[in-house]
C-alpha cells in the first residue's frame, strides 16, 4: 500500500478534473442501519433541530446513536469512481450487476442531495493513481485519464457543486493521502473551516478505505489533529466492498 500525497497533486472544492486520479473512550456498533465509531461526549451548541431532524431521517440510527448527528455533521464521500462502481469499468470494477454497489451509489447520492441542497458541507474522495505507481496487492486501478478515476454519472453534478471539496488521492487512506508537502492536511482544513464535529461517511470499499479512512481520522481526533471533530460514523447502507472474481481478488 502506498501512502502520500494525492496523485493530481491538489484538491478542488466545487468542482474536478476528468483528466489524466485507540484508545478512545467509547466504540460501538449500531446493528440496525449504521455502524458507529463513538468518539468523546459533548454538547451541540446551538444545533438546529429542524436541521437535526432532517439528518437523522436521511441517515436513520438506532436512538442511541441519535446524538451524533447534529447540524455540525459534514458527509465525506469515499471513491464513489467508475473503477470501482460502473461494471466493466476497470480490473477492480464490477463485472455484472451487483445490488450492494447499486444501493451504495443511490444512497451516497441521496445523502449528497440532501447536504447541498441545504450549504452543508460534503468531502469527496476519488481514487486516482499513475500508471507507473502501482498499489499492490490491487492490479492497475483509476488510473489517470482512463475516466475509471471519475465520479460514476450519477454523481458527475458534484464536481460543479460549490459545497463540495474534492480530493484526488493515490493511497487507500484518504486521510494519509489529504497531507500536502508542507505538511497541512486539506481534509483536516475542511474540518477547521466548518468547524465539523461529525462525519457521516459512505462509499467502497467498506473494509480497505472506508475503513482505513475512519480509523486514520479516529486515531488523529484522539491526537488532536482535527478539531472541533468528535465522532466519525460509517452508514452502512451508503457503503460496499468487493465481490471479485477469485483470480482478480487481492
Amino acid at each position: 500500500m502506498e501512502t502520500g500525497r494525492c496523485a493530481s497533486g491538489e484538491h478542488r472544492t466545487g468542482q474536478t478534473e476528468s483528466r489524466d486520479r485507540p484508545n478512545h473512550p467509547s466504540h460501538e456498533t449500531i446493528h440496525a442501519r449504521a455502524r458507529i465509531s463513538m468518539g468523546s461526549e459533548g454538547t451541540y451548541g446551538d444545533a438546529g433541530a429542524a436541521a437535526i431532524d432532517l439528518l437523522r431521517s436521511a441517515a436513520p440510527v438506532r436512538p442511541d446513536g441519535d446524538h451524533l448527528l447534529t447540524n455540525r455533521t459534514g458527509l465525506v464521500l469515499v471513491d464513489v469512481v467508475n473503477g470501482f462502481c460502473t461494471i466493466g469499468a476497470g480490473n477492480l470494477a464490477p463485472v455484472t450487476p451487483n445490488k450492494q454497489i447499486e444501493n451504495m451509489v443511490e444512497e451516497a447520492g441521496r445523502l449528497a442531495k440532501v447536504f447541498c441542497d441545504r450549504n452543508w458541507p460534503v468531502f469527496a474522495f476519488l481514487d486516482t493513481h499513475y500508471p507507473d505507481k502501482p498499489e499492490p496487492p490491487f492490479p492497475p486501478h483509476c488510473i489517470i485519464g482512463s475516466g475509471e478515476e471519475n465520479f460514476v454519472p450519477a454523481l458527475e453534478w458534484l464536481e460543479n457543486d460549490p459545497n463540495v471539496t474534492i480530493r484526488r488521492k493515490d493511497c487507500i487512506d484518504g486521510y494519509l493521502a489529504s497531507f500536502e508537502k508542507d505538511g497541512s492536511n486539506v481534509f483536516g482544513d475542511w474540518i477547521a473551516k466548518f468547524q465539523i464535529q461529525t462525519v457521516l461517511v459512505v462509499g467502497i470499499c467498506t473494509d480497505y478505505c472506508v475503513l482505513d479512512f475512519a480509523s486514520s481520522t479516529l486515531a488523529a481526533r484522539n491526537i488532536g489533529r482535527v478539531p472541533p471533530l468528535q465522532d466519525v460514523v460509517i452508514y452502512s447502507e451508503g457503503c460496499a466492498t468487493f465481490d471479485l472474481p477469485v483470480q482478480v481478488a487481492p
